[in-house]
């Protein structure tokens, strides 16, 4: 029995980690956590600034599940004279699970910059880059195996109860506008995540790293009538062995006297993340701010030992101009989607 425990511990410390391996962070409205696709995605905005925060509650059929929080915020401005912009950008990001409250915490710093490539039109090249300090913990006196009864200890011969790495992203994006209706824009990008392939385990094994993640993202705006609008997102996500593809579609309705600065929009959709879940999904903005709500309909194997409960995800993003003299409110081409 005191084997059998001990290796259930291990396992499940073992377990957890190795899954930074195959499956990295991820958020079923990745549309609203930019700087998490791609750093190249910062600043693409119609505003001078954006602060964003997504919340994600996962696997409640259990105890302890898991607790996800994400924030950001950009600050765009102009630089070299012309039409060309930089974005300030920080990515935080906490998440908390399991008994023995296991944390991990990122503190990102980013920087993009956007070059125009089109006199005429909006059509921009950006490339960003993202790196900074994540930080793990776990808390042992939370783990109980057969030796905390027999000695006082976990029976684990662990290195630390917590460690930090370096961690970095680099990528690029395209993006602009086509068409005669000012609602249609396009977005692509590529990105390189874990350039430093950091050494991610509590037993400080040089043997568990996390792999390098590559992301393709993509979006299309598409003007309908004066009023609507739809906006296709995509993601295909590379990892080790790991792949991930999660794609939809919002349909948006305006509302108020002047279509191209609504009072309020009203959007649903949703979203599917192949051989995994459904997510509907519903969003309201009202001026500059926006809050979307979505849940993950679990049609994967797990389904039964999850109990049919997915993750339930909630957003708020606020988008501004500011008031200086060059604030991209005035300006005739500017990086946006």
């Amino acid at each position: 029995m005191r084997k059998l425990r001990h290796y259930t511990t291990l396992v499940l410390l073992t377990g957890v980690l190795g899954t930074a391996q195959a499956q990295d962070i991820h958020f079923s409205q990745f549309y609203e956590t930019p700087l998490f696709r791609n750093p190249a995605l910062a600043g693409i905005v119609n505003g001078d600034y954006r602060v964003q925060a997504v919340y994600r509650s996962q696997w409640n059929s259990i105890s302890n599940a898991y607790k996800t929080i994400s924030a950001n915020a950009e600050y765009k401005l102009q630089v070299g004279g012309g039409d060309n912009y930089a974005t300030l950008g920080m990515q935080l990001f906490h998440d908390e699970a399991g008994s023995s409250g296991m944390k991990t915490t990122h503190v990102l710093p980013a920087i993009n910059f956007h070059k125009s490539i089109s006199g005429t039109r909006n059509l921009y090249l950006s490339a960003g880059f993202m790196g900074g300090v994540v930080q793990r913990t776990i808390d042992r006196s939370k783990i109980t195996t057969n030796n905390t009864y027999d000695n006082g200890t976990d029976g684990e011969n662990l290195a630390t109860n917590g460690y930090r790495y370096f961690d970095g992203s680099a990528g690029l994006s395209l993006n602009g506008d086509f068409g005669e209706n000012a609602d249609n824009s396009f977005l692509i990008g590529a990105a390189m995540h874990h350039l430093t392939r950091p050494k991610n385990s509590f037993y400080r094994s040089a043997a568990i790293e996390i792999k390098p993640k590559y992301v393709i993202s993509g979006a299309v705006k598409l003007g309908m009538t004066e009023n609507t609008n739809v906006v296709f997102h995509g993601d295909y996500t590379m990892q080790d062995n790991f792949r991930e593809i999660i794609a939809g579609l919002l349909y948006s309705i305006k509302f108020g006297p002047d279509f191209e600065t609504p009072d309020v929009a009203l959007s649903a959709g949703g979203f599917l993340r192949l051989n995994d879940a459904l997510i509907p999904t519903v969003k309201l903005d009202y001026k500059g701010l926006s809050m979307g709500l979505s849940y993950d309909v679990n049609i994967s194997k797990l389904k039964t030992s999850s109990y049919g409960q997915g993750g339930f995800e909630l957003s708020l993003t606020f988008v501004g101009f500011t008031q200086r003299d060059n604030s991209s409110l005035n300006a005739m081409h500017c990086p946006r989607f």
